[in-house]
């Protein structure tokens, strides 16, 4: 029997114990509200404590490559090395016989300067000046931009006061190759030109953050970080070929130095889509030093040159005439060498002779100013002026280049009695190289302009593609108008006086080329022998499926066109290689010059 003497005992045991779980059973539960429950808000709250920190997380640039993949723009790491000042101090560490030794501080400071480029006593002043601005301080920057093996010499040094921000920054594996059309990057990660800057959208990344608390000995304390990740930026494919845009960059410097000229380029596009498969400048930019270029070289005259055109105009016309007047070319006119128009206007040809029976295909072999404006009388200039701007003249191109120039053409009310005839064979009018390309990519593709397009696709982090907007192909041409136009252009790389120079054994190849004067801004009047010339033409003629034009500014070996005519042939000669075009099984049909 239990006694109430035994019982009081025990009672206040069991009392005592459920006391002791229950306030046990507190504990957890308020433990499991911190940790747990509401873990993300007070870590939250801690975070807005004193010894709160936070660093960035960079996200990459995305990359630039070409048609087949081939990098041409991409993203290293760099690291911005950072000291705590205020644990700065010896470093243990062993050495070379395993045993432990301290390093005092001034010699570690001197192993760092020896990686990084400074002396001890500027690194160990960086410390000084930080702890005299605030003595508990645990960041300054030792150096910023450091290489990945700079990185890697620094921490072998076994400095903990050491430690390293890592972030992307831009580089170009090719150097100069297509640095005109990528541009480049500013140093504080801005883009200054070029696909950079115009397609930023699709390769700019999102930084991301990391917060987080240390103790007072600069260490993070466990459970206390807080991530944001970065989100990389996306893939840009562009349209052109990396290795038929170096050779053409190499072919370009030499024929324009060979030439004596300013600067030259050298175009390519695939006549069915409209791509770019390469654009070559010279003189151009290396985007990994850019600031070694001069102004005039950091930006693509391709897209920044305007300039008459000369006799390459004289195909548009031609077209024109035969689409809208019903003429062939084998039509006829007569024109000397010198004519004179009803409105007191006066042409000349580049030769001097009688008056001559052309045919329309004559007019194209010879480039007659002469006769071309003779012809010009047969159609409103209203109209000529409506098909220049269905072919594209002075509206720019679909690219939306940074920087790219537009051709100018005046409304026909304001042209006078010399304007009339001289917008036939491309004077009084400018225009640009992809414009141009955009007129003979018309004629090439049987009457139907297809924009020009130099971005492929942007491919997001999320593995989104999105293809780039472009217009609607538009038909300039009947296909019987295009048709008749490449057999003449094809006439003209037949008959021509440079025949013989753009010739391309085993195809057959369309060719026009142009002489354009150069204003004076000063004098408002033509400068004397100096020119800007043009050779355009596609390839096969028989089945056209690339154009390429090459242009210079101010050759002084030759003068005429006639300069472009030997990186004419040797440029289409790569672009039909390079893309492996089967040579012609067929004959030119050969048109008369004269009726």
């Amino acid at each position: 029997m239990t006694t109430r003497s035994t019982r009081s005992p025990r009672r206040r045991t069991v009392i005592a114990l459920a006391v002791v779980l229950a306030v046990l059973a507190g504990f957890i539960v308020r433990l499991v509200d911190i940790q747990v429950v509401n873990a993300d808000t007070h870590i939250a709250d801690s975070m807005k404590v004193a010894l709160g920190a936070s660093r960035t997380l960079y996200g990459t640039r995305g990359e630039i490559v070409d048609e087949s993949g081939q990098l041409l723009a991409g993203s290293i790491l760099l690291y911005d090395g950072v000291l705590d000042p205020k644990n700065v101090g010896p470093v243990t560490r062993e050495n070379d016989e395993g045993e432990r030794v301290v390093v005092p501080w001034a010699k570690v400071a001197g192993e760092i300067g020896a990686i990084t480029g400074q002396t001890s006593e500027e690194i160990q002043k960086i410390v000084a000046d930080a702890r005299a601005d605030d003595p508990d301080s645990q960041f300054a920057y030792l150096e910023r931009g450091l290489t990945t093996e700079q990185y890697r010499d620094l921490v072998a040094i076994g400095a903990p006061f050491l430690t390293f921000d890592a972030h992307p920054a831009r580089t170009y594996p090719d150097g100069a190759v297509a640095g005109n059309l990528v541009g480049f990057m500013g140093s504080d990660a801005v883009p200054l030109a070029g696909i950079e800057k115009s397609q930023n959208n699709c390769l700019l990344a999102t930084n991301g953050t990391l917060s987080f608390q240390k103790g007072k000995d600069g260490v993070t304390i466990p459970g206390t970080e807080q991530q944001q990740p970065a989100v990389n930026g996306g893939t840009l494919e562009l349209t052109i070929n990396r290795d038929l845009q170096w050779y053409l960059q190499q072919l370009i410097g030499e024929q324009t130095q060979d030439m004596g000229a300013k600067s030259g380029t050298i175009s390519v596009v695939e006549v069915k889509t409209g791509k770019v498969r390469a654009m070559a400048d010279y003189p151009t930019v290396d985007p990994n030093d850019f600031a070694a270029s001069p102004d005039d070289d950091l930006y693509s005259r391709i897209f920044k040159n305007t300039f008459e055109p000369g006799s390459t105009f004289k195909p548009i016309t031609a077209a024109t005439l035969i689409d809208a007047a019903g003429q062939t070319p084998t039509s006829t006119v007569i024109a000397s060498g010198w004519e004179t128009f009803d409105n007191g206007a006066r042409v000349t040809d580049s030769f001097s002779h009688e008056p001559y029976l052309y045919t329309l295909a004559g007019v194209l072999i010879d480039s007659s100013n002469a006769g071309i404006s003779r012809f010009s009388e047969r159609v409103d200039p209203q109209v000529r002026y409506d098909y220049l701007k269905k072919f594209g003249i002075s509206t720019g191109s679909a690219i939306g280049f940074v920087g790219e120039q537009q051709g100018l053409v005046y409304e026909p009310s304001e042209w006078d009695n010399q304007t009339v005839y001289n917008t036939t064979f491309g004077q009084a009018l400018t225009t640009t190289v992809p414009e141009l390309l955009g007129a003979y990519g018309t004629i090439a593709n049987d009457g139907v302009k297809v924009p020009l397009r130099l971005v492929e696709s942007c491919t997001h982090a999320d593995g989104t593609v999105v293809q780039p907007d472009v217009p609607d192909s538009t038909r300039v041409l009947s296909e019987s108008t295009a048709v008749q136009v490449q057999g003449m252009l094809e006439n003209v790389a037949l008959q021509a006086g440079y025949a013989d120079d753009v010739a391309v054994p085993g195809y057959r190849v369309a060719v026009k080329s142009g002489t354009g004067e150069q204003v004076d801004p000063e004098t408002g009047r033509y400068r004397q022998g100096v020119y800007f010339t043009t050779m355009i033409g596609f390839a096969p003629a028989d089945d056209p499926q690339y154009v390429v034009a090459v242009t210079f500014d101010s050759p002084t070996k030759v003068t005429s066109s006639a300069a472009n005519a030997p990186a004419f042939q040797k440029a289409m000669t790569q672009v039909l290689k390079t893309y492996r075009v089967m040579p012609a099984t067929t004959e030119p049909t050969l048109l008369p010059k004269f009726g």
